[in-house]
């Protein structure tokens, strides 16, 4: 039976062959035209019948995969099933399930799809069983984030919102992104990868061919013009030996914002951290802040010393305290009691010194322990919620408290300029 198959060779299929069929075996031929073209055909019998079966020119199929489809062929014919009725039906199933695409793509324009995409939403499986899909923004602890998403999507990919998913091409994407692209980079960058993101989603889905056309590198990069890369440095900070006279400035302001950027600078805190503070978290009897690991960059509880000056803080802000809700926020917005918005703190910021940034205090912080005082580093990483990784990380359980104690205490005493000679450094609680 091997003398019958495989009968020509690579170099003769190849080559210039005379018109004809030429047998390869096993009903697998070589059809060759009298202008040179070439293609594969397979021949065989059912219920008396010879068929022919085209398997498709030389040039997309190569010898290899013709003899693959030959054999999968005979493998049909040994069961008793037709072929050609075979590729017929698969043929019938793949445009049926071509056209069930293209109706599904059709319920979705680009902004339902997102919408779905982002904040999740239920489906029913085959068994009409319910199991809700989770959006993608739905892991993001900042709500702040979450909100970016959906507003810069709205915003500045609105020329897509009410195109069908599956009609969105390079000039569509182009529309959005040429406004935008040199004149505000960062959010142009943010608003691409998010589209991409949605078409991405929408491709593994089914509803969309690919390529992705919001592709960057190799697409988009082509035909948008160069930029200057993306500026990401260090947030401006104010330099630690002129925090006494900022201080001085920013103590004559009564507002509840300057007394929250009071509280941030003195514990160290990212402005998220403390804007988010609720009086529950606040024990002052042991002279701590415990903030929930639900609201900590890291997602671990995060225990902070409290000095007297940021007690004198918490005492100020509780005459504000409308309720003895525990859960009420220590530092709520004066007009409706919800937490204060960053950008609140960063005008107050900028009222007093314009360049700086509240996140930029706690490098004014860890400049300050690191240069001007022996605290050793890991205290200091400590006080600011770092992870410390590697071997040290993976040995070091405890949270060095009262060290930290004593760090807190001296960093209020250096920015507020005033001893606190009823504490006691290194060990001692607030008394």
């Amino acid at each position: 039976m091997a003398r019958n198959l495989e009968l020509l060779t690579a170099r003769e299929v190849a080559g210039k062959l005379t018109a004809g069929r030429h047998r390869d075996g096993g009903g697998l031929y070589l059809n060759v035209t009298a202008a040179g073209s070439k293609s594969w055909a397979f021949f065989y019998k059912r219920d008396g019948k010879r068929t022919e079966m085209g398997l498709g020119p030389l040039d997309n199929v190569p010898l290899k995969k013709a003899r693959q489809m030959a054999v999968e062929a005979r493998e049909l014919l040994g069961q008793g099933r037709d072929p050609l009725e075979e590729r017929k039906v698969a043929q019938r199933a793949k445009e049926e399930a071509e056209r069930a695409r293209e109706l599904e793509a059709a319920k979705y324009t680009f902004g339902i799809f997102a919408m779905r995409l982002l904040k999740g939403y239920t489906e029913t499986d085959e068994r009409g069983r319910s199991r809700r899909v989770p959006g993608i923004i739905e892991g993001n602890r900042n709500p702040k984030h979450r909100q970016q998403w959906e507003n810069t999507l709205i915003e500045y990919a609105n020329p897509l919102w009410m195109m069908k998913l599956d009609e969105i091409g390079t000039d569509d994407i182009l529309k959005c992104l040429a406004p935008i692209w040199t004149t505000k980079a960062e959010t142009a960058a943010r608003v691409r990868g998010r589209i991409e993101k949605v078409l991405a989603a929408g491709i593994a889905k089914g509803l969309r061919p690919g390529p992705n056309p919001a592709l960057l590198r190799g697409h988009l990069d082509a035909l948008l013009p160069k930029r200057q890369k993306l500026q990401r440095g260090h947030h401006p900070a104010l330099p630690w030996h002129e925090m006494e006279d900022f201080w001085l400035q920013l103590s004559a302001l009564t507002s509840v914002s300057a007394m929250c950027l009071r509280f941030t600078i003195l514990t160290a805190a990212r402005s998220g951290e403390s804007r988010g503070a609720r009086w529950k978290e606040i024990d002052l009897a042991k002279g701590i802040w415990t903030v929930p690991a639900e609201r900590m960059k890291a997602g671990r509880e995060h225990a902070v010393p409290l000095s007297n000056a940021v007690v004198a803080v918490l005492e100020e802000a509780a005459k504000l305290r409308q309720t003895d809700d525990e859960t009420e926020l220590v530092f709520p917005s004066s007009r409706d009691r919800k937490p204060l918005s960053d950008m609140a703190l960063s005008m107050c910021v900028r009222g007093v010194r314009p360049g700086v940034t509240v996140h930029g205090f706690r490098s004014s912080f860890r400049d300050w322990a690191g240069d001007g005082t022996p605290y050793a580093r890991e205290v200091v990483e400590q006080a600011l919620a770092h992870t410390v990784g590697g071997v040290e990380g993976a040995y070091r359980r405890g949270t060095a408290i009262e060290k930290r104690r004593g760090l807190m205490a001296d960093w209020a005493i250096f920015v507020t300029a005033k001893p606190a000679d009823n504490v006691v450094h290194m060990g001692r609680a607030v008394s």
